[in-house]
């Protein structure tokens, strides 16, 4: 449901976790407006903590927040270090969202998940599944914590008034996506697999699972055009989907990967991985219907998101060479 318009236009424009791979493509977009850009990494300020978090907040003063600071990772991450994705997760998100209650602020967007719906909801996923079922294991913390911002955005706007708003996007990818083997998500982890498979000559790269779950992708780019679409024109504090409007099988995701970086292999998989969440596909009507569609096509967006990292790659790699030959060079010198 459209609300009140909102011009951002003069705003101080606070975006957390500008760093990360939806922070800074928040960055990118808010750019083109015609506002003023507030940002705090970590060694300005600890968002776990709620005093350090205050005290920036008081002095910046920020009149719209883009809450998008969070703690993720992908199946092994969240396995693996579950505690500390709840606690951190819902350390930041009470933190930013109880401060911009105290200060004052005039707008906030909280960037939830979409794997806070059941595990066995149903296709596609509306709004209103919503703690209708039991969550996926695999990301039980991380969700747990995702639906604490969602609730605390619904009782500020209930009991204080407050102008709050959660959007749940689908699963991302793009520029600053995290491409480490053992704590990203499947489509960068697929890209990087693939590409050095190929590289080595091996015929065949393991997928995890069956390959047969069904999961949907959308370009970070993408969502910080609806956020901004979101902020502008939507005021109802319950969550409002984001997502491409369909999806594919991991097995396809696979292919499509292959076809791009030229990898002329073959696929097996390890049934002893989980698979996760079986299908995971947003309904996006409500988004649609404030004007809003994805423009980044998921080839397109594939292939620039693998030429991002190669690109990246390509300079780590000359750092290192820089570092390993500068101590011989002065040596001779």
């Amino acid at each position: 449901m459209a609300g009140q318009r909102l011009a951002l236009r003069g705003k101080r424009v606070w975006i957390t976790g500008h760093h990360g791979m939806v922070g800074s493509a928040l960055l990118r977009r808010l750019e083109r407006e015609d506002c003023t850009l507030l940002t705090a990494g970590r060694s300005a300020v600890d968002l776990t903590c709620q005093a350090a978090t205050q005290a920036w907040m008081e002095r910046e003063r920020p009149e719209i927040v883009f809450a998008a600071a969070a703690r993720v990772g992908g199946i092994v991450a969240n396995a693996t270090y579950p505690a500390d994705f709840l606690y951190e997760n819902l350390m930041i998100t009470a933190n930013v969202i109880h401060g911009a209650y105290r200060t004052g602020v005039e707008k906030l967007l909280y960037l939830g998940s979409s794997c806070i719906y059941p595990r066995d909801a149903v296709q596609p996923i509306r709004e209103n599944q919503l703690l209708n079922g039991p969550l996926e294991k695999t990301n039980e913390a991380y969700a747990i914590a995702k639906i604490a911002g969602v609730k605390l955005v619904e009782t500020y706007a209930r009991q204080y008034g407050c102008r709050f708003v959660s959007v749940m996007p689908t699963n991302l990818y793009g520029p600053n996506d995290n491409f480490d083997l053992e704590t990203s998500h499947v489509l960068p982890a697929l890209i990087r697999r693939i590409h050095e498979a190929k590289l080595q000559g091996q015929p065949v790269v393991t997928l995890w699972g069956s390959g047969r779950p069904r999961r949907e992708f959308l370009h970070v780019d993408d969502l910080a055009g609806a956020c901004v679409t979101v902020m502008e024109g939507y005021d109802q504090p319950t969550p409002i989907n984001i997502g491409a409007g369909s999806d594919l099988t991991i097995v396809e995701l696979a292919a499509l990967i292959a076809e791009i970086v030229g990898y002329e292999g073959v696929f097996s998989f390890d049934s002893s991985r989980p698979d996760g969440t079986p299908r995971k596909l947003l309904d996006v009507s409500e988004i649609t219907s404030l004007g809003w569609s994805p423009t980044i096509g998921l080839a397109e967006g594939i292939r620039t998101t693998f030429e991002y990292w190669l690109a990246i790659e390509a300079v780590s790699a000359a750092h290192l060479s820089a570092f390993q030959v500068r101590p011989m060079m002065t040596a001779i010198g």
